[in-house]
């Protein structure tokens, strides 16, 4: 059985955030969770970002695992596992309408 940790709240934002970074190969800007007490994090897209729309335009819950391809087994998976950052490997899934991180 897989365990669901979790992790953070992304939430879309189109203003800038205090303390933001940039991820370049993504066309991200994004901040908070690691201040936040209940983890919330301000993503804010370039206009010229390929992320899908429903990340871009939805708020999304992450959750850590311990086996990520297992956790996206059989599930609509919207943006593959990938490492935006050294030692963290994400995907995207959705689940009734709503992205998953």
């Amino acid at each position: 059985m897989i365990k669901y940790k979790y992790h953070h709240l992304g939430i879309p934002t189109k203003n800038p955030v205090k303390g933001e970074k940039y991820l370049k190969d993504y066309k991200v800007y994004h901040c908070g969770y690691e201040e936040s007490e209940f983890g919330i994090e301000w993503m804010r897209y370039e206009d010229d970002c390929t992320l899908p729309e429903i990340v871009k335009t939805l708020p999304h819950v992450a959750f850590e695992v311990d086996d990520i391809y297992e956790a996206i087994r059989g599930r609509k998976v919207i943006i593959e596992p990938n490492s935006p950052s050294e030692g963290n490997i994400v995907a995207f899934i959705e689940e009734n309408g709503a992205p998953g991180e």
